[in-house]
């Protein structure tokens, strides 16, 4: 059965997650979003510069939203398990490659490469990175493409192998650069550089950053460029390349987080493998002189980009992703044949200690939130998810205790949260109302027709409501509270637990027909 398992990973990774996919509604802030620009772009046959609500929007460069694009092109509305797609899909080429890179170099067991795999694919952000409807697991890929095709040159050495090499790596990045912005260029070319340094070997730099690769970056760039000044004028590209790129890195209007942000976050980025990974690469680093060079090459490509993100002034945890696939293997490839140490064991028995406290700690908020206005968590798949991630902890516990092979304990981990997900994915038609807006847009809508409201959509103190506009098919407009009074004929959009934080909304609704939708109120103004 666990042979089966180890197989087939990527296929049960896919069913446990197509749930989630297929019935969950986009988030409010980013997700949304780009549905909106999208809708926007399409309505004004754009695809180089772009607006949000009129607003120029020049915060990414134009591929993920292409792919957005596409997919309202070919199915007339937008299909979240389509566009996930280019989240997971990428996500799996990440692990597969990966995982046949460092083998090919590093002799590893069955046991430890298939254990790879599952910490990687269950790895706090970069599973969730993989599901919603975000580029960066896209430019990752290419990042992780880029440097695979340096190292197997520089391995190589071969004419052939290099001459090929340096057209595809700068192919690679300039699409890492194309998907997200300047960190798909900084990352693969900083770790080339200092690979190449620290390694005694300048030649690589000549091979890879000749003047092929600034040939077709620049070529490529030209074009770009050139595409978003004729469609967008000189004030959009600007905004794209210098505020867009300097102003955050020097001095963020968004995200700005200090200098230690990613020492603070990387415990639950990589949770639940956090301790385990981390733990080794520190343990092992003093032995670093008799590392293998791919070993060495997946450090310097963790330090580069963890120094430059920090050094950087806008920070979020997500950016960490690029660096997931290289910690996770490398870690895996220094613990493969070595001795099993207590704080190994410790760093796997407090995510499972935590695993199995899930229901009975689920148990304990439902009794003492239990007249909770909020009460999502009420579900019983959620319940058969939190009894399934139970269970899974148990297992790792005694799988820690009584059984000499320790990696079994990963894969009791693992698999139990694939099959909580698979189970509490099931739960997301019930759950959208409290995740998104659209079940919120489809009651308002609902009202609208019943009452044959003619004075259009409108919201108070909803979070980023504008692109609401995917679902309603038109402007919503935000108010204050002493503008309510004025409204008539109109549909009337809020959330339910800032109610108590306004009188004047609270009299307002008085005698007025209301229907709560999850964490929202829909209210008819006549």
């Amino acid at each position: 059965m666990t042979k089966f398992l180890h197989k087939y990973v990527y296929l049960i990774a896919l069913v446990a997650l197509l749930p989630a996919m297929c019935l969950r509604d986009v988030t409010p802030d980013n997700e949304l979003r780009y549905l909106s620009i999208a809708d926007e772009a399409l309505q004004n046959g754009r695809f180089f510069a772009f607006t949000n609500h009129g607003i120029a929007y020049a915060d990414k460069p134009p591929l993920y939203l292409w792919i957005v694009m596409l997919g309202k092109w070919l199915f007339g509305t937008h299909v979240v398990w389509f566009l996930s797609l280019f989240s997971w899909l990428p996500a799996c080429v990440i692990v597969w490659l990966t995982d046949r890179w460092i083998s090919a170099y590093v002799r590893m067991s069955e046991a430890w490469r298939s254990a790879g795999r599952l910490m990687l694919l269950t790895c706090g952000l970069f599973l969730g990175t993989g599901i919603v409807l975000r580029m960066d697991m896209l430019m990752t890929l290419f990042i992780v493409l880029a440097l695979h095709t340096f190292f197997a040159a520089a391995s190589d050495g071969t004419s052939a192998s290099v001459g090929r090499s340096r057209w595809l790596f700068a192919l690679y990045t300039f699409l890492a650069l194309f998907v997200k912005g300047p960190v798909g260029l900084l990352i693969p070319v900083l770790t080339v550089v200092l690979f190449s340094l620290l390694e005694g070997r300048t030649k690589w730099l000549g091979w890879m950053l000749g003047w092929r690769f600034w040939l077709l970056l620049g070529g490529s760039c030209a074009l770009w460029f050139g595409a978003t000044y004729m469609e967008g004028g000189k004030d959009y590209l600007e905004n794209l390349l210098f505020h867009q790129t300097l102003d955050r890195a020097v001095n963020a209007f968004h995200h700005k987080e200090p200098f230690y942000y990613y020492v603070k976050v990387v415990w639950y980025c990589m949770a639940p493998w956090s301790l385990l990974v981390v733990g080794t690469i520190v343990a092992r680093v003093i032995w670093l002189r008799s590392w293998h060079p791919v070993q060495r090459f997946f450090l310097t490509e963790i330090l580069v980009t963890w120094v430059m993100l920090s050094i950087f002034s806008s920070k979020l945890a997500v950016y960490l992703v690029p660096t997931f696939s290289f910690a996770v293997y490398l870690a895996v490839s220094l613990l493969d044949g070595k001795r099993w140490k207590a704080w190994m064991s410790l760093s796997l028995a407090l995510p499972a200690a935590v695993f199995a406290g899930v229901l009975p700690g689920l148990l304990l908020l439902e009794w003492f939130f239990s007249n909770s206005s909020e009460d999502y968590l009420n579900h019983p798949l959620v319940y058969v998810a939190a009894a399934v991630l139970s269970a899974s902890g148990i297992g790792a516990l005694y799988v820690l205790v009584r059984q000499p092979r320790k990696e079994g304990s990963i894969t009791a981990l693992a698999f139990g949260l694939l099959a909580a997900l698979f189970v509490g994915g099931w739960s997301m038609p019930d759950l959208n109302a409290w995740m998104g807006y659209r079940a919120v847009c489809e009651k308002a809508m609902e009202v609208a027709r019943e009452k044959e409201a003619d004075g259009g959509f409108y919201v108070w103190k909803e979070r980023r409501p504008e692109n609401m506009d995917v679902y309603l098919h038109e402007d919503v407009h935000e108010v204050e509270a002493e503008d309510l009074p004025a409204i008539r004929r109109a549909v009337l959009m809020l959330p339910v637990k800032k109610l108590n934080r306004s009188a004047e909304v609270q009299a307002f609704l008085k005698g007025k027909e209301q229907q709560v939708v999850g964490k929202h109120m829909v209210v008819y103004c006549e």
